[in-house]
């Protein structure tokens, strides 16, 4: 049975395609997928196959997407993956109903979500891919990580060409598993953060921790420790990996550097605000943390 490659993809009454499509067009140095006008054009690989997709906004207001390439031939089963993808990475699922109360009467959030209404948390799905864009952010620059995280996957990802254009792939666990310390430090990458990415993609090979061991686990703290477990996965990079990638609504980066000038600039103040003020403030988005520091991190970009 012909299988349609282009399909709509339904999303909630507090969805604003433009202001997702803003979001993702300001990392520019982005290299997993690209913005180009008003398309998200973006390559991803299940069960072995790899697709790539065209995203715009349907004429009904939802998603558009749309099959370009496939490594195979399409079908019902991958279509619905596919959407399932979409679906988690620009969190349609979730209401956000409770949020917008809670923002719309606190100071430090009410001007973001009236400036950008129907903003969702944009995430990263693929695990590994999260955990190691964490690792490689942790205390440099955000145009340096993207550098960093741009010379990794031209190394050891695969990609997909169309237009004249590649579309990339994360490298699979497997891949960076198998290569040396040495082969990602020749590419500027701390000595440290190797062990640590190249550590992590093992644990992942052997199945000592997954994205579905983590959703399998009943708290915020129970799953915190199973990620601090690791050598050079502190708190800020389990909560990170937490919000971005497992959806966990009160994760809460506290430490990170980008929360705590956002909060400074909407603030006024004159320093950057202490973990334990941020703590504290944060108290009042219970079980909306996650999405609180995202729209924070949205108030730095133009």
């Amino acid at each position: 049975m012909l299988v349609e490659k282009e399909w709509s993809i339904a999303v909630p009454e507090v969805f604003q395609f433009q202001e997702n499509l803003h979001y993702l067009a300001n990392a520019n140095h982005e290299c997993m997928y690209q913005v180009v006008k008003n398309e998200i054009i973006k390559a991803i690989k299940i069960d072995d196959v790899v697709f790539l997709m065209v995203l715009r906004e349907a004429t009904s207001g939802g998603l558009l997407v749309k099959v370009v390439k496939s490594s195979c031939a399409f079908s019902e089963a991958y279509r619905d993956k596919i959407t399932t993808f979409v679906s988690e990475w620009f969190d349609v699922n979730t209401n956000l109903a409770g949020f917008y109360k809670i923002a719309l009467k606190d100071p430090y959030l009410k001007r973001l979500v009236q400036t950008h209404y129907g903003l969702r948390l944009i995430g990263i799905p693929n695990f590994f891919e999260a955990i190691s864009w964490a690792i490689i952010g942790q205390q440099i620059n955000l145009s340096f990580a993207y550098k960093l995280k741009r010379r990794i996957v031209e190394r050891y990802g695969t990609s997909v060409q169309w237009n004249e254009s590649l579309f990339w792939l994360f490298p699979t666990p497997e891949v960076i598993a198998n290569i040396s310390v040495s082969e990602l430090t020749s590419l500027q990458l701390s000595k440290r953060k190797s062990e640590y990415i190249i550590d992590m993609a093992r644990a992942i090979v052997c199945n000592e921790i997954s994205k579905e061991k983590l959703l399998a686990t009943t708290s915020l703290e129970e799953a915190e420790k199973m990620l601090t477990a690791y050598r050079g996965i502190g708190s800020w990079t389990a909560h990170y990996v937490l919000m971005r990638c497992l959806r966990v609504p009160n994760a809460f980066p506290i430490a990170d550097v980008g929360l705590q000038n956002a909060i400074k600039q909407v603030v006024g103040l004159k320093q950057k605000p202490t973990k334990e003020y941020v703590r504290e403030i944060g108290t009042n988005w219970a079980n909306w943390q996650a999405y609180a520091t995202f729209y924070l991190w949205r108030s730095l970009y133009p």
